[in-house]
């Protein structure tokens, strides 16, 4: 393990010890940890910010989009609650990063991402890194992927203006959505939803949080 890499980690035990009573725990599944410890993060930045790929902040990755923190891409792992046969439906493809955490914990990722360009990155990295139960689509996370639906968990990783209806339909009874709310460069909140096993829908406040905002709604939500 690099130094970098270790130095990361360390970030990540640090940053929860500090938000332990906000997000409920002392320490993040061991198995979120270990994936966090194997996927290449620098191989997910752009070359000119590969010095800084280890570094426990957000990162520009173009179009106006960011590779999150690293302790925010755990514990929203973490919040998932993820077992090895599960299928996950990812909002927000970006660098690819999130996802590849994703992949190594589950059975199957569908990952949406709204900018063109991004997504055939990414897609070039996975193929040339080995994660073959990744599916991709370029399209309006808002709505989701509901031809794969429905899903044991959903991540969404820029900052939604509601909970899109579209997703918690897209839910399986019993599964978790971790999802930011809020508008942009406004108060965000990191939200746990979880769906009981009749279909009802409850939400919990995790953490504030910074997000870019969920791009691709076509109607502005209404109150």
């Amino acid at each position: 393990m690099n130094n970098g890499l270790r130095h990361m980690l360390s970030d990540i035990d640090d940053e929860v010890q500090y938000t332990r009573h906000m997000i409920g725990k002392d320490a993040l599944d061991p198995r979120v940890m270990a994936v966090m410890s194997r996927v290449p993060r620098d191989e997910f930045v752009p070359g000119h910010m590969k010095a800084a790929a280890f570094e426990n902040g957000p990162l520009p990755i173009g179009h106006g989009q960011t590779i999150s923190q690293p302790y925010i891409v755990a514990l929203m792992t973490d919040m998932l609650a993820l077992e090895p046969e599960h299928t996950v439906l990812e909002i927000g493809t970006g660098s690819g990063y999130q996802t590849a955490i994703l992949s190594e914990l589950c059975a199957r990722v569908y990952s949406v991402e709204v900018v063109p360009e991004l997504s055939a990155a990414a897609v070039e990295l996975f193929d040339r890194l080995g994660y073959g139960n990744i599916e991709t689509r370029v399209g309006n996370g808002y709505d989701g992927w509901p031809e794969h639906a429905p899903y044991d968990a959903i991540i969404v990783t820029a900052a939604a203006t509601h909970i899109p209806e579209a997703l918690v339909e897209q839910l399986k009874p019993g599964g978790r959505m971790a999802i930011p709310v809020g508008l942009p460069y406004s108060h965000q909140e990191l939200l746990l939803l979880t769906k009981d096993q009749q279909g009802k829908a409850q939400t919990k406040d995790v953490l504030g949080v910074a997000f870019v905002p969920l791009i691709g709604e076509r109607y502005p939500h209404r109150q």
